[in-house]
């Protein structure tokens, strides 16, 4: 039996393509196993939204063959740079951003490099993920970036924007209803778009799924600030089934980084929607990305970012230092700074990211809240579950894959 062994990097949408990846060659007849060392294939499912997860999946492939492997790469990294890898003597098969799910087929045919061009792709792929195992499930409904922010190089590995129809998606939701999940993630490249094709809107899918499932609960990937719109605002808070969680593509609190990265929103816009977000529902869980030390970034700039971010409502701050892409129009604007200024100041954003989030957690202690445990007994005794509005939390008792009402408490809270 040929034994593979899989990583997936970065996004939502890339971990839930390596369940597929993993589910599709278990099909054909492959045996998934933990250790590269016991493997025949070593897949690596890559992520190229920054220099470093570049650097990491190169060093992964090379360890792989080193050990004796036959190394296949796939994901966004080879889609953009097939051409550069593909003579690297390290990496045996390059298979593309929606050749991936093929690959049994590939092999068995002798090909060692599929690559579909996806700027010329105008139909979403649909794939279905048949795991059981888990009690909240993801479902990819959308693909592919029309943006083109200057810091990245996503549409070029991903393409155009696609979207699964509505009919597609609210039979997932069914089936995955049936099979006892209890909550499903829905994610995408850039989720906002979907229904663009259709003349339809993010808006209407949630409708469709409000009236025609019966899952309890959904969650919603990240959106940019301009596709939470007062209509999608009004509808979700009569939602009985979604989940108070928003995570929002910021990339910078500073309107001159703003605007040097092609994002069409300003600082004042976002920090008073996150204001009517919180007048909206209870402890709305409220994410956010920003990038520091972008290219132009001055120190004045920085310590706006830091200021807004201070103030604003936002309960966690996912930040990474910015990364050159090649290809794109902030490789060749002047201002770029050195990696130690970048580290230092996505370290700052960090310490303050870990002081909203506690106060998050503290906010909330007391709340009622329903839980759905995900996990069962660990190592402490302790079930794990979550709540609608994203936080983890460890009970004493429980029940695997059921919805609890409960009473947040410290200790609930803290023992994480």
């Amino acid at each position: 039996m040929i034994k593979f062994c899989l990583k997936s990097m970065g996004c939502k949408s890339n971990q839930f393509e390596g369940q597929i990846i993993s589910q599709n060659l278990i099909s054909a007849g492959f045996c998934e196993v933990k250790n590269i060392q016991d493997a025949d294939y070593y897949i690596l499912n890559s992520c190229s939204v920054t220099h470093k997860s570049d650097n990491e999946a190169m060093y992964l492939l090379r360890h792989a063959h080193s050990l004796g492997a036959k190394t296949i790469l796939t994901g966004c990294i080879a889609q953009i740079e097939k051409d550069k890898l593909s003579d690297e003597p390290y990496i045996d098969f390059i298979f593309g951003n929606e050749d991936k799910f093929y690959i049994a087929k590939y092999l068995e045919e002798g090909k060692t490099c599929v690559i579909k061009d996806l700027m010329s792709e105008n139909v979403f792929c649909k794939v279905r993920l048949e795991d059981t195992t888990k009690t909240r499930i993801s479902l990819k409904i959308q693909d592919g970036c029309d943006n083109r922010c200057s810091y990245c190089i996503i549409p070029f590995g991903r393409g155009k924007s696609r979207s699964a129809d509505s009919d597609f998606i609210i039979s997932e939701i069914n089936r995955y209803t049936n099979l006892g999940y209890k909550e499903v993630v829905l994610t995408g490249i850039h989720i906002g778009l979907w229904g663009k094709e259709f003349n339809k809107e993010l808006l209407n899918l949630l409708k469709e799924i409000e009236e025609r499932t019966s899952i309890p609960r959904y969650r919603l990937g990240s959106l940019n600030p301009h596709e939470i719109t007062p209509e999608l605002l009004d509808f979700l808070q009569t939602s009985g089934k979604f989940c108070p969680h928003f995570h929002l593509s910021l990339q910078s609190a500073c309107n001159k980084t703003l605007k040097r990265m092609n994002r069409h929103y300003s600082v004042e816009f976002y920090l008073d929607q996150i204001e009517d977000i919180v007048s909206r529902f209870n402890k709305p869980f409220l994410g956010s990305d920003i990038i520091a030390g972008f290219a132009g970034e001055t120190d004045e700039d920085f310590e706006t970012t830091i200021s807004n971010l201070k103030k604003s409502k936002l309960s966690q701050i996912h930040t990474f230092p910015y990364s050159v892409r090649k290809g794109t129009a902030a490789e060749k604007m002047e201002g770029h700074l050195p990696d130690e200024i970048k580290e230092y100041r996505a370290s700052v954003i960090k310490q303050i990211s870990a002081e909203k989030y506690h106060a998050f957690i503290n906010s909330n202690i007391g709340e009622e809240a329903e839980v759905l445990i995900e996990k069962r007994l660990d190592k402490r005794g302790k079930y794990k579950g979550i709540t609608r509005n994203y936080l983890t939390v460890r009970l004493d008792d429980g029940e695997f894959n059921t919805l609890k009402k409960i009473c947040l408490t410290n200790k609930m809270l803290s023992d994480i």
